[in-house]
């Protein structure tokens, strides 16, 4: 996942950024005097890189890198989850990082939920669960990706699909993806109705009407069925889902794009937070 943390290394300006922020205008041209080398390989800063609105981006990814990057997260076989992202690709699964240590064989696989070797201290929760506090960064990446970019540039979600979404959609499907963890599932098909993934096979929890409809906000998640995992009580990180939720509820895609420097996330967590006035809210 560390992989995808490029995506959140990136700033949109207004078009007056020029006149309202002229010493970083003379420090990005000094940079790309002294760096062409670098300057060639992220996203271009000159006056012929304007997005909507005038836009300008400052972005470790250039377009081509950032399609390339999304290929990978958004394929179902690698990042892309039935629940939000994975923390490693499933690719691994069938594929694993073999390595020789002192004539001993080592391997990191795709686990998408507690670990099968003692190694690390029993600790895999990074090699396949889903978190949400990464899967949140991601999120919010693409939103503000998406109001330099606009509706104009699309890619395919899920990889191979043919379904081509802009980025404020890829950003909804996967909090659409991470919110599935705690809903009860609707579907008679699956055999699942009414079962909340985030309890996954604890009928207590599933089935009791003293424990069913409260929700526990786990550490992390299954990579595949979204089960909670680890500490039962993160509500500092988990407790983002009712944020991203909330997010989706109040704005679209026009409002995002209109909203100066794209800061609609930041703004929508003040309001949670804040309110409108300054006492916070209970």
């Amino acid at each position: 996942m560390v992989g995808l943390l490029p995506l959140c290394a990136s700033t949109v300006f207004e078009a007056d950024f020029t006149t309202r922020y002229p010493k970083l205008v003379e420090m990005i041209e000094l940079f790309r005097k002294r760096h062409p080398e670098l300057v060639s390989h992220v996203a271009p800063t000159d006056s012929g890189f304007i997005g909507y609105k005038e836009r300008r981006l400052l972005s470790i990814l250039n377009k081509k890198k950032l399609e390339r990057v999304l290929a990978y997260v958004l394929d179902e076989n690698e990042f892309l989850g039935p629940y939000g992202i994975r923390s490693l690709s499933r690719y691994y699964l069938e594929h694993p990082f073999v390595f020789h240590v002192g004539g001993q064989e080592y391997k990191v696989q795709y686990l998408p939920g507690e670990s099968n070797t003692g190694m690390f201290g029993g600790n895999s929760n990074w090699r396949g669960p889903v978190w949400m506090p990464v899967n949140t960064l991601i999120v919010r990446a693409l939103m503000n990706l998406y109001t330099f970019y606009g509706d104009e540039f699309k890619v395919e979600c899920p990889t191979g699909s043919g379904r081509q979404l802009t980025l404020f959609e890829v950003a909804q499907e996967i909090v659409r993806r991470l919110a599935r963890i705690f809903l009860r599932d609707p579907s008679i098909i699956s055999g699942q109705a009414g079962r909340r993934p985030v309890y996954g096979g604890t009928v207590k929890f599933q089935q009791d009407p003293h424990w069913r409809d409260l929700i526990l906000f786990y550490e992390y998640f299954h990579g595949d069925n979204g089960a909670g995992l680890g500490a039962s009580h993160q509500t500092g990180w988990t407790g983002l889902i009712a944020l991203l939720i909330d997010l989706f509820a109040r704005v679209d895609a026009k409002t995002v794009l209109e909203v100066e420097r794209g800061r609609v996330l930041d703004r929508v967590m003040h309001e949670q937070v804040v309110g409108e006035g300054t006492a916070p809210k209970k």
